[in-house]
């Protein structure tokens, strides 16, 4: 069985799509999955990138392509009434549903991302919050220092691991970025023939070309 560490934040529609794929797009694959909650913003900021909501006609074709996969793949989906927002309360809140050193399970994560992506409600509205926290029963303070300090520790794992976006998913060491990758990480589970030899470190390997 490969473990798959699935690094997410809920801010992002391509998390949630992933997420909710995941089983159909695995199928038949032995496999366990890690949830790692990440500030997605904390990722942008360190490779010195802007998200997509932040310029126009990206956001315009993010939200495009979010409702055509919607469509494709059969997964409701709503955007929120206020996006971007600030995730921090419910990354945080997904770490204090586990205990010390242990990471969210797929009930919280599932949770989490349907209370943003599902309904089109505010999903910082501090009522809806409460109702949420209310639902998990968290066994830590979600504003504790102990699960910042968790949240902040993923997030610095994350950067050193590589990952520069959401969804990003952890295979034997190679990254995969995007509900697109999806296939990529069925043929790697199933041990394709490409993920055996060199073409994986190949093809990343940077060609002379012009820099800015």
């Amino acid at each position: 069985m490969k473990r798959i560490a699935f690094w997410f934040d809920v801010i992002s529609p391509f998390a949630y799509l992933a997420f909710e794929h995941l089983p159909q797009a695995l199928e038949g694959c032995s496999y366990e999955v890690q949830y790692r909650p990440v500030l997605f913003a904390g990722l942008l900021g360190h490779w010195g990138q802007k998200g997509p909501a932040e310029v126009e006609p990206k956001r315009q074709w993010t939200f495009r392509h979010i409702a055509w996969l919607s469509h494709t793949l059969k997964i409701p989906i709503d955007t929120p009434a206020s996006h971007p927002f600030n995730p921090l309360p419910l990354l945080r809140l997904a770490l204090a549903c586990a205990q010390p050193g242990d990471l969210p399970n797929r009930r919280v994560v599932e949770a989490l991302m349907r209370h943003v992506w599902r309904g089109g409600a505010d999903a910082s509205d501090p009522q809806r919050l409460r109702a949420l926290a209310e639902q998990l029963a968290p066994v830590r303070d979600p504003a504790g220092d102990d699960v910042k300090r968790e949240l902040r520790a993923l997030s610095d794992e994350a950067l050193q691991r590589g990952v520069f976006g959401v969804p990003t998913l952890d295979v034997d060491g190679r990254l995969f970025w995007g509900i697109d990758a999806l296939p990529m990480v069925r043929a790697a589970l199933q041990d394709d023939a490409w993920f055996r030899g060199s073409d994986w470190d190949a093809a990343a390997v940077q060609r002379p070309g012009v820099t800015r």
